[in-house]
């Protein structure tokens, strides 16, 4: 991920806009400060995946679909 100032984008908003398609996200500074990001279409869901599959080295899959031996009581709202 990279930074640029305000100014710069506007003047290679094509060559910046060609790096996000290529998949990499910008952040938009003005003033030394990060006023926005560029991402991606798909971004979140690059980074659900990449969350889930780190889940999954470590995951432990259970039974859920048989009765537990616990009793409990529902009660009418």
């Amino acid at each position: 991920m990279g930074n640029i100032a305000v100014s710069d984008l506007r003047s290679n908003l094509m060559k910046v806009l060609k790096q996000i398609e290529l998949g990499s996200s910008i952040d938009i500074t003005s003033r030394g400060k990060v006023v926005a990001k560029l991402v991606p279409p798909d971004y979140n869901m690059k980074i659900a995946k990449d969350r889930l599959k780190a889940i999954r080295k470590t995951a432990i899959l259970h039974d859920v679909l048989s009765p537990i031996d616990d009793t409990w009581e529902a009660t009418k709202s």
